[in-house]
């Protein structure tokens, strides 16, 4: 009797504790996940609203200098090179000496403007005896006249083999210096020490070229024509610089189609104040435009892949947050388009949302 007694205490203290911790459990169902302000801190939080709708284009191209920032040097006079002074990639200064000629035509043009010094000299002896014995009345107004004549003849003909020396740059002997038109960098060379320059042949060389700003011209394909307009944003990155991005805008489309190619090109302006841009580097052009339409966007920190469908966090407050599906349109780098799933001034969790994903669905 004793011992039943026993039974039914400790059965009553095992059923009075297993009806408290139910009752527990059921209040802590009843309040469900809050978020302590520890993970509120962590998180960051995003208002929907409909943005507009991106695209992007990739483009391959090539940078060039700009061409009103360029000059072209030609062999003026004909001659063997004695010396070069600069390499291709050398920036040199407007006037610095690129290279020595030894020519046969410099040393005519000494001799006429010698011929031309002492004809002008000779004039002027003329003139100033001609007016002595005009005065004396030795002689006439028409001598005095025709001296005139003569001397102005001799003095344009010195003008003229001085302004011949001024363009070309010409010193005294029979060495012509081929000099720099501009200050830039050596894009091209085409000129060897002890090479003959003929005076009849027209080939550059030397290109010159400031770089502190650069062209991306860039091949648009046919289908793709209709999409690109003056102005778009444009990200560039080259195979020397890979991780970083150049940015510019479209400012010139050429409205012709390469027969070969059957691609259009466009021009990107580039600022490129470090010079790490060289003319002839390849190219990866993507161009930013817009549809001409609106669609739900958040940030691409917010979606959440599993399960093979793309999720959001909803919050509406610390107890409240929604796990919910969406459909993603399209993903632009930090920004992704939504076709459902989510409606305008609605918020979402856009950074550690998997924390709250994994509290609320493990």
């Amino acid at each position: 009797m004793k011992r039943t007694y026993y039974i039914l205490i400790v059965t009553s203290i095992i059923t009075m504790f297993s009806c408290k911790h139910a009752t527990k459990e059921q209040e802590e169902k009843k309040i469900g996940f809050s978020m302590s302000d520890t993970m509120m801190n962590r998180c960051e939080f995003t208002v929907v609203e409909k943005m507009e709708l991106k695209n992007e284009m990739r483009l391959f191209g090539k940078v060039v200098a700009d061409n009103s920032k360029q000059a072209q040097v030609f062999p003026i006079v004909g001659g063997s090179v004695i010396r070069i002074n600069v390499e291709l990639g050398d920036y040199v200064k407007q006037g610095q000496v690129l290279a020595v000629v030894r020519s046969g035509e410099v040393a005519e043009y000494q001799k006429e403007k010698l011929d031309a010094q002492s004809d002008l000299a000779m004039s002027d002896k003329n003139l100033r005896v001609a007016k002595d014995l005009y005065a004396g009345k030795l002689s006439s107004e028409k001598e005095v006249l025709s001296a005139e004549k003569e001397n102005e003849k001799a003095k344009a003909s010195l003008d003229r083999i001085d302004e011949i020396y001024h363009i070309y740059g010409l010193g005294k002997g029979s060495t012509y210096n081929i000099t720099a038109p501009i200050s830039g960098f050596i894009v091209s060379k085409n000129i060897n020490r002890n090479e003959q320059l003929r005076s009849d042949k027209s080939d550059v060389v030397f290109s010159i070229a400031q770089i502190d700003e650069v062209w991306v011209l860039a091949n648009v394909n046919e289908s793709d024509i209709a999409k690109v307009k003056e102005g778009i944003e444009a990200n560039i990155l080259t195979v020397s610089y890979p991780d970083r991005v150049y940015k510019g805008k479209v400012d010139k489309i050429f409205n012709a189609i390469d027969p070969e190619t059957r691609a259009m090109k466009v021009r990107i302006r580039i600022p490129n104040s470090d010079l790490s841009l060289k003319p002839d580097m390849n190219a990866t052009v993507t161009l930013h435009f817009d549809e001409g339409k609106k669609m739900i966007a958040v940030p691409s920190s917010a979606i959440m892949f599993d399960k093979s469908k793309n999720w959001v966090m909803v919050f509406k407050d610390r107890t409240n947050i929604e796990t919910r599906q969406v459909e993603v349109f399209r993903q632009l780098g930090t920004i992704t388009y939504l076709s459902s799933g989510l409606e305008e001034s609605e918020k979402v969790i856009s950074k550690n949302g998997m924390l709250i994903y994994d509290a609320l669905n493990d």
